[in-house]
């Protein structure tokens, strides 16, 4: 079921991507590159799909996205300042027009109180400059808290270009 609604909502990403001209980027931590595969599994993605970063440790969130070590260090990975910059350096570091990064804490460990698992930050970035986060918190075990990410990352860009 998650599977098909990811399906339909890649489908209809690509169509708005084609329709606009536009392309876009990833910048995943917690789903691995699964946002990535899931759009470059699309025949045809090529057309709107510029390139992907997985930035699974802070290290490369630094180096690939150029997120701040001293956001890092304020507020963790798995943040809504960690997410924008995340974006905003998908964009910066791409020629896509359009961006999604996410970043949080998919389980069974790794949790806290403060963040426990399930805790997902997914922001969205524009070649303008402007980025949006929205924090989410799903159920489920790892791999179920990783669908129900790349399910809102897709259903966040489509609702920005719409």
């Amino acid at each position: 079921m998650l599977d098909d609604q990811i399906h339909e909502a890649t489908q209809t990403l690509a169509q708005q991507l084609i329709r606009q001209q536009l392309m876009t980027a990833t910048a995943e931590s917690c789903t691995g590159g699964g946002i990535a595969q899931v759009m470059t599994s699309l025949a045809g993605s090529s057309r709107w799909f510029e390139r992907g970063f997985v930035s699974y440790s802070n290290e490369a969130k630094q180096e690939l996205l150029g997120v701040s070590g001293e956001t890092l260090a304020r507020v963790g990975a798995v943040s809504e300042e960690t997410a924008l910059e995340m974006a905003r350096g998908a964009i910066i570091r791409s020629r896509a027009h359009i961006s999604v990064a996410v970043t949080g804490i998919a389980g069974p460990d790794g949790g806290s109180p403060d963040k426990p698992v399930g805790t997902v930050w997914i922001a969205w970035g524009q070649k303008l400059g402007y980025a949006e986060a929205q924090c989410f918190h799903f159920d489920g075990d790892r791999h179920a808290v990783r669908q129900q990410t790349i399910l809102e990352a897709i259903r966040g860009l489509n609702a920005r270009l719409a």
